[in-house]
C-alpha cells in the first residue's frame, strides 16, 4: 500500500531535490531565528526593563544596517559563483578566500565607523556602550558561510549550526543577563556565539571539504565590490524602508517609548516574512513558466496571488484582534501603547502581500534596474513621510508612515511596470 502511495505521491523525490532542500533549510534557519527572538523578548524585558530593551534593539538596528555594508551583495552573488565552481577546489579556494577577506575588511571599516561616531563625534549618546559591545556582530556576519553552503547545496550543517548558536545565546541570557546594567552584553553574546560557531564551520570547510585559505587578492576583491554595488544599494534601500522606523523614532523619543515600539515592530517583522518566503518559494517555477509558457505563468501567478492575499488578510486580522494578548504574553505586563502600535502595524503583512505579484514579475523578467529604482523611491518616501509624521504624531505617526510606505511601493512598482513592461502588467492583472 505504501509503495503504491509513494508512486502516486513521490514525496521522496521531492525531499531529495536539492533546490527544495535548500529552501527547507533556509526556512528552518529563518524559523529558528524567529522562535529564539520571540522566546528571548519576555526574558529580556523582565530582566533589563522596557527602556533598556528598546536601546538594545536600537543598537541592533544600527548594526543590522551596517551588516548590509558587510554583506555588500555577496550573499546574492557569491552562491552563484560557488555553484558554478563546485567541482573546482582551487577556484573555490580562491573565491572563498577573497569573499571572506573582503567581508572582513568591510566589517573592520564598519567597526571603525561605529567607534569614530561614538568616541569621535559623541553620537548615539543613550546607548553608546551597548553599540560598541555590539560591534562583534559585524564580524559574526563577515564570517557567516551561509552563501558558501547555499552554493554547494549543503544546507543541513549550517542550519543545525545556526540553531545551536541561537540556543547558546538564549542560554547566555538566562545565565548572565539579570539587570539593566548588563544590557550591553546582550548583543555582544549574540555576536560572540555566532562568531564562535562560524569559525568552527570555517574549520570544517578547510578540513573536510578541502578548501584552502589563501592570502587576499585585493584586485579580485575590488572587482567583486564594483560588481556588487547595485545589489548593495538595492539591499540597503529595502532594509532602510522596512527596518528604519526605530532609528527615526530614536531622534524624537527615548527609553520606554522606544521599547514599546520596538516590541510591536519586532512582532510585525516576524509575520512580514510571509510574503518574502512566498516569493522565494514560487520564483523557480515562475521563472520556468515565464520562459516556457507565458499563459500558464500568468494563471499560476494569479492563483498564488489570490491565496497569498487571503492568507495575508487572515494574518493581519488575527494580529489586530490578538494584539493585547500577544503583548501581554511577550512582555508579561500591560503595555497599552505597544498594543496600539501593534494594532496599527498589523496591516503591514497584508499590504506587503499586495506587492508579491509585482515583485515576481520584476524578478522573472530580470528587470533589476526597475527593482533598484523601486527600492530607492520607496526608501526616499519612507524617510521623508515617516520623519514628518513622527515629528507630528509620535509613534502613531511612524506607524502611519510605515503603512503608507508599503502601499506606496506597490503603486511605484505598478507605475514602473506600466511604463516599461505593459504587456506583463496586462497579462497579470487582466
Amino acid at each position: 500500500m505504501f509503495e503504491k502511495l509513494n508512486q502516486l505521491l513521490p514525496f521522496g523525490n521531492y525531499i531529495r531535490n536539492k533546490s527544495i532542500q535548500n529552501f527547507l533549510f533556509l526556512a528552518v534557519i529563518q524559523s529558528s531565528n524567529v522562535l529564539i527572538s520571540i522566546i528571548s523578548m519576555p526574558l529580556l524585558i523582565q530582566n533589563i526593563g522596557v527602556d533598556q530593551f528598546g536601546l538594545v534593539n536600537l543598537a541592533l538596528s544600527v548594526i543590522v544596517l551596517l551588516n548590509i555594508l558587510v554583506g555588500f551583495g555577496y550573499n546574492l552573488s557569491a552562491p552563484r559563483e560557488v555553484a558554478v565552481n563546485q567541482e573546482d577546489k582551487d577556484a573555490l579556494s580562491h573565491l572563498v578566500s577573497n569573499v571572506f577577506s573582503g567581508k572582513m575588511l568591510l566589517a573592520l571599516l564598519a567597526s571603525i565607523l561605529v567607534l569614530v561616531g561614538v568616541f569621535g563625534f559623541d553620537l548615539f549618546k543613550e546607548y553608546q556602550m551597548i553599540l560598541v559591545f555590539s560591534v562583534l556582530l559585524l564580524f559574526s556576519e563577515a564570517t557567516l558561510p551561509l552563501w558558501f553552503f547555499q552554493g554547494m547545496e549543503k544546507m543541513k550543517l549550517i542550519s543545525i549550526a545556526n540553531i545551536f548558536s541561537k540556543l547558546l545565546f538564549l542560554m547566555g541570557i538566562v545565565l548572565f543577563i539579570h539587570s539593566p546594567e548588563e544590557s550591553k552584553w546582550v548583543n555582544f553574546m549574540m555576536g560572540f556565539f555566532g562568531l564562535g560557531i562560524n569559525l568552527l564551520l570555517l574549520g570544517y570547510i578547510h578540513s573536510f571539504l578541502e578548501i584552502r585559505f589563501y592570502r587576499p587578492e585585493f584586485s579580485a576583491i575590488w572587482l567583486s565590490i564594483k560588481n556588487n554595488v547595485l545589489l548593495f544599494f538595492s539591499n540597503l534601500a529595502s532594509h532602510i524602508s522596512i527596518n528604519g522606523g526605530l532609528i527615526i523614532l530614536s531622534f524624537f523619543y527615548s527609553g520606554e517609548i522606544l521599547g514599546m515600539y520596538s516590541l510591536a515592530e519586532r512582532i510585525v517583522m516576524v509575520i512580514r516574512l510571509f510574503p518574502a518566503l512566498i516569493i522565494q518559494a514560487i520564483f523557480p517555477n515562475s521563472a520556468k513558466l515565464y520562459h516556457d509558457d507565458r499563459v500558464s505563468f500568468f494563471l499560476f501567478l494569479k492563483r498564488v496571488y489570490r491565496r497569498v492575499l487571503l492568507v495575508g488578510a487572515l494574518i493581519s486580522g488575527s494580529t489586530f484582534l490578538l494584539a493585547p494578548w500577544i503583548i501581554r504574553v511577550l512582555s508579561r505586563s500591560e503595555l497599552e501603547e505597544s498594543v496600539l502600535f501593534l494594532q496599527l502595524l498589523s496591516v503591514v503583512p497584508f499590504l506587503a502581500c499586495l506587492n508579491v505579484g509585482n515583485v515576481t514579475l520584476l524578478l522573472v523578467a530580470d528587470l533589476k534596474q526597475l527593482l533598484f529604482r523601486a527600492s530607492w523611491m520607496m526608501c526616499a518616501y519612507m524617510i521623508i513621510a515617516s520623519t514628518f509624521l513622527t515629528a507630528s504624531l509620535g509613534g502613531v505617526g511612524l506607524c502611519i508612515g510605515i503603512l503608507s510606505t508599503e502601499l506606496m511601493v506597490f503603486l511605484i512598482c505598478l507605475i514602473l511596470l506600466y511604463t516599461r513592461k505593459r504587456d506583463l502588467l496586462r497579462g497579470f492583472y487582466s
